[in-house]
């Protein structure tokens, strides 16, 4: 799986930590990963739009079916995390194939996976508190897609209006 990352300024110190969870083997260790940190580095004030393209372009919806189940795991994540989160969500979800969820319990995330096959996990940096987001970062990159009677719900959510 590999797992594009981005923020905007406020959320670049929560982007680091879980960028450096990503890079531990020793965290999540059954998950096969490949993390990109897309920026930014600094506080410096930026644009949340211009990094959620970033991450969003790198999104082409394609799942991997798991052996011996029907349900799904994407081949390619994304996690955006801004002030409230919201900003990103809404930026991502305008590209084909994307399908941004902001998560702010264990619920929400294994919900996001499960039943509507998010593929970008949006976090909230002022909002939710960091153990919460590692706790979340790795529900949502471990739940596969439940499938059945989901996948075509999730065919009229991607359908454009």
């Amino acid at each position: 799986m590999k797992i594009y990352l981005a923020s905007d300024h406020a959320g670049v110190e929560l982007k680091s930590e879980l960028y450096r969870y990503l890079l531990d083997p020793k965290w999540c260790p059954d998950l096969k990963r490949e993390a990109h940190d897309l920026g930014p580095q600094s506080l410096d004030s930026v644009d949340y739009p211009d990094y959620a393209d970033l991450v969003a372009k790198k999104i082409h919806g394609f799942s991997l079916i798991q052996e011996n189940s029907h349900k799904s795991i994407p081949t390619e994540v994304g996690i955006l995390i801004c002030g409230s989160g919201q900003g990103m969500c809404m930026r991502a979800n305008k590209y084909a194939h994307v399908r941004a969820a902001l998560c702010w319990s264990h619920e929400v995330a294994r919900l996001s996976r499960e039943h509507n096959d998010a593929n970008v996990l949006c976090l909230a940096s002022r909002l939710t508190p960091t153990a919460a987001c590692v706790e979340i970062m790795q529900i949502f990159l471990t739940t596969p897609f439940a499938g059945g009677r989901h996948t075509a719900r999730v065919a009229k959510v991607s359908t454009p209006v």
